[in-house]
C-alpha cells in the first residue's frame, strides 16, 4: 500500500509465499486474465531458477454472483458449469506453458472456513447481521480502509458514517459501503446455498480469497496479486 518498490525475498528467509486471484469460471479467461497468470508464472520461475523455494497458490473463484447467473441462464447446476470453465482454464493455462500452482482451492470447497472466518469477525465487532440473515463487514471499524484503492476521502468518509451496505459483489469507488460477508438466501440464488449460523446463504466474493489465502498462507505472505480491475472493491475488501 505505499507504493514502494522492494526486493522480492521471502519475508521469513525460507520460502516465498505468494497468492494469484485466479479466474472466475463463468466463461472463457481472455488474454487481460491471461496477463496476470502468465506474469505470476514468469514470476516464479525467476525466483526458482535463482534459488529461491516458493509457495503458489491460485484460486478458483466458482461461487459468485457472475456463477449462479450464469449457471442458471444455461439451465446448468452450478458445480457442472463451473467444472467445465474450470477445465477449459487449465486446457489454456497448459497451452501456455504455465506451471500449476502449488496449491489451487476453490471457494466451494473452502465454506466452513469462511464461516469460521465470518465468526471471528463478528466477535471483533468488524462485522453484523442483517435483517435477512446476511453478514457485513462494518468499514467504519478499520482504520486503513481505503489506503489501497486510495479511495475519495469525502466518500470514504461517507460511507463509513451512513452505514450504506453494497450486498452486490462488484461496485463502483463512489459508492463506498459496508460490504457483504455472508449473502442470506435469496429466491435468485436458487439451490446455490448452504448452512450457517446465520440461516441459509452462500459467501461474499471478497471473503472467498481472504480465507483461502489465510489458510494455505497464513496472515502474513509475500505477494498478493491480481488484475488491475480487481483493487476496488475486492482486493481492498480481501485485506
Amino acid at each position: 500500500m505505499t507504493r514502494q518498490m522492494r526486493v522480492l525475498e521471502p519475508a521469513d528467509g525460507k520460502v516465498f509465499g505468494f497468492y494469484c486471484c485466479g479466474p472466475t469460471v463463468y466463461g472463457p479467461a481472455h488474454i487481460g486474465n491471461f496477463r496476470t497468470f502468465v506474469l505470476n508464472d514468469v514470476l516464479r520461475r525467476v525466483m526458482e531458477v535463482s534459488g529461491t523455494r516458493t509457495k503458489h497458490v491460485r484460486n478458483i473463484t466458482d461461487v459468485d454472483d457472475k456463477t449462479i447467473r450464469d449457471s442458471q441462464a444455461c439451465g446448468m447446476p452450478l458445480g457442472e458449469f463451473t467444472g467445465k470453465w474450470t477445465r477449459r482454464f487449465h486446457e489454456d493455462c497448459e497451452a501456455l506453458n504455465c506451471l500449476e500452482p502449488h496449491i489451487e482451492p476453490s471457494a466451494v470447497e473452502h465454506i466452513p472456513e469462511q464461516i469460521v472466518m465470518i465468526e471471528s469477525l463478528l466477535e471483533r465487532g468488524h462485522a453484523y447481521t442483517s435483517e435477512d440473515g446476511s453478514v457485513y463487514f462494518r468499514i467504519a471499524s478499520y482504520e486503513d480502509y481505503g489506503k489501497l484503492a486510495r479511495l475519495d476521502q469525502q466518500d470514504l468518509e461517507l460511507g463509513k458514517t451512513q452505514g450504506q451496505r453494497a450486498n452486490a459483489d462488484e461496485y463502483e469507488k463512489d459508492s463506498v459501503s459496508d460490504f457483504v460477508l455472508w449473502k442470506g438466501r435469496r429466491p435468485e440464488d436458487g439451490e446455490n446455498y448452504w448452512d450457517s449460523p446465520w440461516g441459509e446463504g452462500r459467501p461474499g466474493w471478497h471473503l472467498e480469497c481472504s480465507a483461502m489465502s489465510y489458510k494455505y498462507l497464513g496472515d502474513s505472505f509475500d505477494l498478493h496479486s491480481g488484475g488491475e480491475d480487481l483493487k476496488f472493491p475486492h482486493h481492498e475488501n480481501e485485506i
